[in-house]
């Protein structure tokens, strides 16, 4: 079992869900990246996802997007964000896995990036632009390492095609809830439920909701269907609307115990 199997069967006995923080590594600063980690696990999120900036990002809003561009315009380096990971990831209490294009892999080489990730902490890694037809060779060393690869599932996915990346996932299927970018929504599609219910009978490995989660009675609707909760747009945005680390780290850490308060 890797760390995240084990963090869901932990989460499962106790009848709770995973509230799943993304944040992108280096926005503001890397030395608030860890300092973010940190307040999150302590709030208590069960598993943190990192974003690897990116110069031509998948499926992300321009909330996530533009935090990509300043971490990048601040010379932010793969090196520098496993550096910080290390030192991290022994004061946490949470699993945390990176969200990365393949390109950025494929640059690295599939073999040492997984290396060099589970070296500095990560317990596993979200390749958003990787077709599951074409991730034979970075599943083989995900499963050599107990390395959990995620693969996604949107609402435009046909049913066989979804049951082919469950049976292909690792650590958690991360269910993208509406068609399109990442980004804070009003409101969630209703046949969102239906589709993960279908998903949730033909499978035992967990299923989180991501993409526009950022509210209270968001989480109240889709905790009963899911097993975890992805929210990113909300959280990178408290960092440019307060304009003070410090300021949106307490905001940060209000909005997740919010959020983690409303799972019930």
């Amino acid at each position: 079992m890797s760390v995240i199997d084990e963090r869901f069967a932990d989460l499962r006995a106790s009848g709770r869900k995973a509230f799943i923080p993304f944040i992108t590594a280096g926005d503001p600063s890397l030395d608030m990246t860890g300092r973010l980690l940190l307040r999150l696990s302590q709030c208590g999120a069960a598993i943190a996802e990192v974003g690897i900036p990116y110069s031509d990002p998948i499926a992300d809003g321009p909330v996530i997007q533009a935090s990509y561009t300043r971490a990048l315009e601040a010379g932010i380096k793969l090196e520098d964000i496993f550096a910080t990971i290390a030192r991290v990831v022994p004061q946490v209490k949470m699993p945390i896995v990176s969200m990365v294009s393949y390109a950025i892999v494929n640059r690295l080489g599939p073999q040492r990036y997984v290396e060099d990730a589970q070296r500095c902490g990560f317990s596993g890694a979200i390749v958003p632009d990787l077709l599951v037809e074409e991730g034979d060779e970075l599943r083989e060393i995900c499963r050599q390492r107990d390395f959990s690869l995620i693969h996604l599932v949107t609402p435009t996915t046909p049913r066989q095609r979804m049951l082919r990346i469950a049976e292909c996932s690792t650590g958690f299927i991360y269910f993208v809830s509406v068609t399109g970018i990442t980004g804070e929504r009003t409101e969630l599609p209703q046949e969102l439920y239906e589709q993960v219910a279908w998903l949730r009978e033909r499978t035992e490995i967990p299923i989180c909701i991501g993409f526009g989660i950022s509210r209270v009675e968001h989480v109240r609707q889709l905790a009963p269907v899911a097993d975890g909760l992805i929210v990113g747009s909300a959280i990178v945005r408290k960092f440019v609307e307060a304009n003070d680390p410090e300021v949106a780290l307490a905001q940060v850490d209000e909005l997740a115990r919010a959020l983690i308060g409303a799972m019930g």
